[in-house]
Order: C-alpha cells, then structure tokens, then sequence
C-alpha cells in the first residue's frame, strides 16, 4: 500500500514518528459517460468564462470568497505554514471508551504504521491502550481540514485511526420531520418483532456479506458482452399492503427454521 500522509502521533511528551495508509477502499463499478450518438467518452474542461480558454492544474489557485466577487487567494505554501501543532502531528487529547461514540460521527478509517525510530513508541502506546481498553480521541490536518479523529487498537497488531464528523456537522435528528408520528403499537407485535430479531441474532461475521448489486451489475455486463438475453426480475406492485402480523408470523417460522439447520 502506498503511503499517503507522514507525521508523527503526540502522546503527552511523547512523539511516535508513523506513516498513514488508506484502510478500505471503493469496490463501486466505475462507469464512463458517453456520447449517446457516437459512443465517445465525455471530455471535461476547466474554462475560463472571463478568457474563454481551458485551463490547466497549473493555472490554478485556491481562493476564498469574503465578499460577492472578491476572493482572497492562498498558495500551498500557505496551507503549509499555518501555525497548527496538528497541521503534522496526530495530537491525541483525551481517552475515552469506544462505546460512548456514536458510530454517525465515524468517516474514513487509516491505518497507522511506525517510521523510522518510532517502533518501540508506537508499541508501547498500542500494548498500554490494549491493557486499558481505552481509545484515543485526536486532531489532525488532512486535506487542508483540521479533523476529529479516534485512534484504537486493530486486530491486536495495528493503530487504526478513523477521522469524525464534528458534532456541527452531523445534521440534527429533529430536523426530519417526517420522524413526527405516533403509531400505536399493540404488545403482541412488539413481542413478535423481538422474537424475530433474537432470531436474527448471532456474531458479526462480515465475509459473509457481499456486494450482490455489484455481482448483478457484473452478470449484466457480462451477458451485453455475449449478446445474451438479460432477465430482469418483476417489481412489486406500487402500493402493495403488506399484513404485518402476517409478514412477522412468516419470518418468525423462516429463521426458526434456519436456526434448525445452523450447528450449534
């Protein structure tokens, strides 16, 4: 894997040297838009309206607008030399237990590697936060954003960082005002839906889970290519109605059987 950020973590007045790798990645299918008449990919310029000419990565500059028109411009050297002990350094700030955070504030997880001379730090604050049972809870710049991030033990060998939403930017619940209803649930339903989920239950596997949408894709790519005949399978009606006790009854019987078939 290619490294995509060096700094180093600030532990108290420790300082770990570490490298940063990418740990998940996009497995969408990637699609080209084409011209429909002629099938030729879609070319995409950067023009200038005021010079009418396209223009070039290195023509161009990051400006922040203060007023309507009026941009006030920063080069890379300026993002570079902002006076933030973040701006290279992982600094950690508090230890708190992973069950406190809400899992809408997690964004992207990296991985965290030791550089050079930083093995036995970077060991020993993994072990100590191992024993603890603790996470960290850290401020970073990435990508020219001083981020929230969580740092916690992976798999018993790695630092793993996941980067935060701060609470500003998680969008409140009670702004959703289709959330605004009151059904009145009867106790036998409650009580089948709990049999239902208890049926459900097990341990997280997540080998078991695949991208069926993407394999669907693949196999209908795959039959244009031999000039095969795709079938495509029948919606459900709009506006179908569904008996819930029925669809509850049913689902109860289907997982109980399952949980017949499963070795214990």
């Amino acid at each position: 894997m290619r490294t995509i950020w060096r700094g180093a973590i600030s532990f108290g007045l420790v300082h770990i040297p570490i490298k940063l790798y990418a740990a998940t990645e996009e497995k969408s299918l990637k699609f080209n838009y084409l011209h429909a008449h002629c099938h030729t990919p879609i070319k995409y310029a950067k023009v200038c309206p005021t010079c009418g000419g396209e223009v070039t990565a290195e023509e161009i500059v990051s400006g922040y607008q203060y007023e309507p028109g009026r941009y006030v411009i920063l080069s890379e050297a300026d993002f570079a030399n902002i006076p933030l002990a973040t701006a290279k350094t992982i600094e950690i700030l508090d230890f708190v237990e992973l069950s406190e955070i809400d899992p809408v504030y997690y964004a992207k997880s990296y991985y965290l590697a030791p550089a050079e001379g930083g093995q036995k730090p970077y060991t020993l604050l993994r072990r100590a936060m191992a024993e603890t049972g603790k996470i960290a809870i850290a401020k970073v710049v990435l990508r020219k954003k001083e981020v929230l991030a969580c740092l916690r033990v992976y798999q018993g060998q790695a630092l793993i960082m996941e980067t935060m939403f701060y609470p500003d930017e998680v969008r409140p619940v009670r702004n959703i005002p289709d959330l605004e209803f009151t059904p009145n649930i009867q106790e036998h339903e409650l009580s089948m839906a709990i049999t239902l989920i208890n049926n459900l239950s097990t341990h997280f596997q997540p080998e078991k889970y695949t991208d069926n949408y993407r394999e669907a894709l693949l196999e209908l790519i795959r039959g244009k290519i031999e000039g095969e005949a795709v079938a495509i399978p029948e919606p459900r009606a709009e506006g179908e109605v569904i008996d819930l006790l029925k669809a509850l009854e049913e689902s109860i019987k289907a997982t109980e059987a399952q949980k017949e078939l499963v070795p214990r």
